[in-house]
């Protein structure tokens, strides 16, 4: 049984604060050892619910931010950016019979400790079909297509209610509960640990692969701060500009859908300019 995880930063142990999450910082150091932790917790329950092997793609930021150094051996890192399917990497091979979206994260827009869709700032909103879209979620949409089901996520505990609604069956570990955008409710490494193992042990009872998911076509709306944001963009083949701040496009496939995804946050990333946005 072969386990892909995708391990974000903002929604793990002890993470409240931008300056958290931001790579160079003191307390980045800080809390880089709390994220290992919680990663290291997920493959030590995944091994003892039958996994053979785990694969731990680094999905936040630089993706740089594990310590290799203190990675429980059974297991192996894919670290570094520019990635064909970014936070979920690996899923592609086709021999991935289980995920689990370590330390994630409420959507733009919504009420979640850091809560951000790709871009910490910029994007206020992001809709797939209709319906709120976070990370999770697109994300959800991917690993469908290549017939791996989510089996556990962990984050806040509004990060684990997000889950429910494209996960439904995973296990969920809150590391804390919301307070504000920038405050929560943490418990420590040693009680998180354990609860994170225990989930991912339940949760290999979830694992085996499906048949890949079929989609229609899905359409994906971002909203931005500020005009020019939605202007870069639609740069974007296949990207309209429908509202001063909002840019809508479909693609075919989720493979596709978070590509141009990836391609339309770059472009408003790259046209934020220092002082005005």
């Amino acid at each position: 049984m072969r386990v892909l995880i995708s391990a974000d930063m903002e929604g793990a142990t002890g993470v409240t604060w931008p300056a958290d999450v931001e790579p160079g910082t003191e307390q980045w150091q800080r809390c880089r050892s709390m994220f290992t932790s919680d990663v290291n917790a997920a493959i030590a329950g995944f091994h003892s619910g039958g996994a053979t092997e785990v694969l731990v793609n680094e999905a936040h930021a630089t993706m740089r931010n594990l310590l290799l150094e203190r990675l429980d051996e059974r297991a192996e890192m894919l670290t570094g950016r520019h990635k064909d399917l970014s936070m979920v990497e690996g899923v592609q091979r086709g021999d991935v019979d289980a995920v689990a979206f370590v330390g994630y994260h409420c959507g733009a827009g919504e009420e979640g400790v850091l809560a951000h869709t790709y871009l910490p700032n910029s994007v206020t909103g992001v809709w797939l079909n209709g319906e709120p879209a976070s990370e999770g979620r697109l994300n959800s949409y991917v690993v469908a297509e290549y017939g791996a089901p989510v089996v556990l996520v962990t984050g806040d505990d509004r990060a684990c209610a997000d889950a429910a609604r494209y996960a439904p069956r995973a296990r969920t570990v809150a590391v804390k509960d919301y307070v504000s955008r920038y405050a929560a409710v943490c418990r420590p490494p040693g009680r998180t640990h354990a609860a994170i193992a225990e989930a991912a042990e339940s949760a290999m009872a979830l694992a085996g692969r499906t048949e890949p998911a079929r989609h229609d076509p899905l359409t994906v709306e971002v909203e931005v701060d500020s005009a020019h944001l939605a202007g870069a963009a639609a740069i974007v083949p296949g990207v309209e500009q429908i509202a001063e701040r909002r840019v809508r496009y479909t693609s075919p496939t989720a493979y596709d859908m978070i590509r141009c995804f990836k391609a339309v946050t770059t472009l408003i990333s790259n046209a934020v300019e220092k002082d005005y946005g």
